[in-house]
């Protein structure tokens, strides 16, 4: 099975009138209210919001890991509405990659195992150095052989970051990625996550709900009740907790 073709002018994700409900009957809630934004090539977008906005929903319907119950997603041009699941699949594993709050590494595996795993589900072998150039270029060249549980969680998180990038995806989806992490190790994950896009481009969708982590940020989307209520040009940590402080308030 293979998925349609992508279109390299298009946004890397598109969003377009999506709706999320939950529920059947009387008792749906609606995540998502009418969405519709994009996420342009070689940015770093930080969606935030109340508890309960839509934040993560947004990730997993523009990721393709949740349908929308109505609207369109595009990944790369390509509408994820009319894929069936092996195509849907195919299109996450080829043009999206995931970093999450709880890293999601296999601890029986070596970062550089760890690393490769997603070339291995595509049934392809890495290039000779290639595993090696990932770890390098998060800082990790010397930890290749250790396991999750001899890594402090600022190094599992990188690895998360270079299993992620292996696979060179047009959009990179990072859900709370410093959300476990200390301020001092936050902040190096962040960096590396900002280095990603001013040095190579990459698109970068990341939820949080620290100020600090979105002013390393192009733009912030702020939701409330499954819309967007607000968006900022990127900004410092105080003007951006302000607009969110504003935004609850208002909710």
């Amino acid at each position: 099975m293979t998925t349609q073709r992508t279109n390299p002018a298009a946004a890397p994700v598109e969003l377009r009138s999506v709706t999320r409900h939950y529920g059947d009957g009387g008792q749906t809630v609606a995540a998502l209210a009418g969405v519709t934004t994009a996420f342009r090539a070689g940015t770093m977008t930080a969606v935030m919001g109340p508890s309960g906005s839509g934040k993560s929903t947004l990730l997993h319907c523009a990721a393709g890991i949740d349908r929308p119950t109505a609207g369109e997603v595009l990944i790369g041009g390509t509408g994820l509405g009319g894929l069936d699941e092996d195509a849907l699949t195919l299109l996450r594993r080829e043009r999206v990659g995931f970093v999450f709050q709880a890293f999601n590494l296999v601890s029986a595996l070596t970062a550089a195992q760890n690393v490769e795993l997603p070339l291995r589900l595509a049934r392809r072998r890495p290039a000779a150095g290639e595993v090696a150039a990932a770890l390098a270029e998060v800082g990790l060249a010397d930890r290749a052989d250790h396991r999750p549980n001899e890594l402090s969680g600022g190094q599992q998180q990188r690895v998360a970051i270079a299993r992620a990038m292996i696979s060179r995806p047009a959009v990179l989806f990072a859900d709370e990625p410093t959300g476990a992490l200390d301020a001092r190790t936050s902040r190096t994950v962040l960096r590396l996550l900002r280095d990603l896009v001013d040095r190579r481009g990459q698109t970068v969708v990341m939820v949080t709900h620290d100020p600090a982590a979105a002013a390393y940020a192009d733009r912030v989307m702020l939701l409330a009740d499954g819309r967007i209520a607000d968006e900022l040009p990127g900004g410092g940590a105080e003007a951006i907790a302000g607009r969110m402080a504003a935004l609850e308030v208002r909710a």
